[in-house]
C-alpha cells in the first residue's frame, strides 16, 4: 500500500530483522538488535526508541523448522544469525542431536543460548569475518544419517560453506543456507546485489 501511495523516495527506510518470539495473547513482537554506536540506521533508531514510537512492518519471509525425523541438525551462523539460531534451537523436538558453532567479535558478543547441548563458540577474523565459522564447520566430524543443516551469516562465508555441505552430502531440502549480511555493503546495495551472480548463494 506505501509503494503505491508514497513516493519512492518518501518511502521509509528497510532494514530486515528476524523475529525472535511472539506473544500473541500479550500482542508483543520481540526483535534483538545490535547497536554500533551512532553507525547505521537501525541500531541508532534502537537505542533511541521509546514507547509509541512507530514502525511499518512488511509481512515475515523464509521460515525455517527443524525436522524432528532428521538424524542431526546443525545450526551455524554468526552473530546476526544468533535470534535465528535460538529459535531453532528452542523448536526441537526431544532427542533429536543438535550441534551449534556460532562465530562473534569477541566473548563478550555472545548470548546465553537456550536449553540444550552447549554452544560451540568461535572468534571472528576481523579481516575476514565468517572465515573462522568455515574453516570449523571444515573440522566437524560428520554424523551418518539423515543431517539437516540452517547456515545464514555473511555472504562471502555462505557461499564458501556451499560447496564443504554439499561434498558431506546434504540434500538441498535439508540445507537452509542464505547470507544475512555482505562485507562492506550496505542494506540497500545487499538486497540489490541478490538479484545479481555476485549476491547468490546458489547459482541459477
Amino acid at each position: 500500500a506505501l509503494r503505491e501511495s508514497v513516493p519512492f523516495d518518501q518511502l521509509p527506510v528497510k532494514r530486515t530483522y528476524t523475529i525472535r518470539r511472539v506473544d500473541q495473547s500479550a500482542r508483543e513482537l520481540d526483535i534483538d538488535f545490535v547497536t554500533h554506536g551512532d553507525s547505521g540506521v537501525a541500531g541508532p533508531w534502537a537505542a533511541a526508541a521509546k514507547p509509541g514510537d512507530r514502525l511499518t512492518l512488511s509481512s515475515p519471509g523464509g521460515g525455517f523448522s527443524p525436522d524432528p525425523d532428521a538424524d542431526h541438525l546443525f545450526l551455524f551462523g554468526d552473530e546476526s544469525a544468533i535470534p535465528a539460531i535460538w529459535s531453532a534451537r528452542e523448536a526441537l523436538a526431544p532427542g533429536v542431536a543438535v550441534t551449534t558453532l556460532v562465530e562473534t567479535r569477541g566473548p563478550e558478543y555472545r548470548l546465553e543460548a537456550p536449553a540444550g547441548p552447549p554452544v560451540v563458540w568461535i572468534d571472528e577474523d576481523p579481516d575476514a569475518p565468517g572465515a573462522a565459522l568455515v574453516r570449523g564447520v571444515e573440522q566437524l566430524a560428520w554424523p551418518d544419517g539423515r543431517v539437516q543443516v540452517f547456515a545464514h551469516g555473511e555472504r562471502g562465508a555462505m557461499k564458501a560453506l556451499r560447496p564443504i555441505l554439499a561434498e558431506r552430502g546434504v540434500a538441498r531440502s535439508d540445507l537452509s543456507l542464505s547470507a544475512y549480511w555482505a562485507l562492506g555493503r550496505t542494506e540497500e546495495v545487499f538486497q540489490a546485489e541478490k538479484r545479481q551472480p555476485v549476491g547468490q548463494i546458489f547459482p541459477e
